[in-house]
């Protein structure tokens, strides 16, 4: 005969009735409390450090400049440098006889004075026979400085001033375009030669054409 299988049995393991009085059959030992849920403490956000950079403003800007030299240093300065000048001045004079002083330097002293130095970097003085030597980055700058003396004396010009400065650029301007022309022709008519078979390498360039300083 085969097993019959046993009832199941439920327990009522409450300690209290549903009044919440102490049932009569309830396990006499203590309750056990209940564990207390652990509470993570949340993560406080911290705000990042502010990068404090530097501001400077005007003044700090004043202040780190170098300290000039006072009215008193200029005025020895000057007057040193106008004994020396002088001397130096009747020195060459004496040693040279009929040479003429001189003139005091002025604002077309100045646009003429950098007229020619462009002149001579843009390949100009070379004696007849030898090849120019051209200063480009040269004569750049000193276009460049009669557009800032133009810039920083506006307003304080006389018109014949005016009229020098403006033709002074012009003409070098139109002289540094015509030598950059010519250079570029330069160099492809010498790669034009060397392309052709049986030219020498390295065949110098015509006479009479200028070759870049820097």
């Amino acid at each position: 005969m085969a097993d019959q299988p046993k009832p199941f049995v439920v327990t009522d393991r409450r300690r209290h009735t549903m009044d919440g009085e102490l049932r009569p059959d309830a396990d006499p030992s203590p309750e056990k409390p209940s564990r207390a849920i652990e509470q993570v403490p949340e993560p406080v956000a911290v705000a990042a450090p502010e990068s404090e950079e530097p501001t400077l403003n005007a003044q700090d800007e004043e202040q780190e400049l170098p300290q000039g030299p006072d009215a008193e240093q200029m005025e020895h300065a000057r007057l040193a440098y106008t004994q020396t000048a002088e001397r130096l001045s009747i020195a060459i004079r004496s040693a040279n006889p009929g040479m003429d002083h001189p003139p005091a330097m002025s604002f077309d002293g100045v646009i003429q004075s950098v007229y020619m130095s462009a002149i001579m970097q843009l390949g100009g003085g070379t004696p007849e026979g030898q090849q120019p030597q051209v200063d480009l980055m040269g004569a750049q700058q000193s276009i460049e400085m009669l557009d800032v003396l133009k810039t920083k004396s506006e307003g304080n010009r006389t018109e014949a001033e005016t009229a020098l400065i403006e033709r002074a650029t012009f003409e070098l301007q139109v002289a540094f375009l015509e030598i950059t022309q010519a250079l570029a022709r330069s160099a492809a008519a010498k790669q034009q030669q060397a392309q052709q078979p049986g030219a020498p390498f390295g065949a110098p360039t015509p006479g009479g054409r200028p070759s870049i300083v820097r």
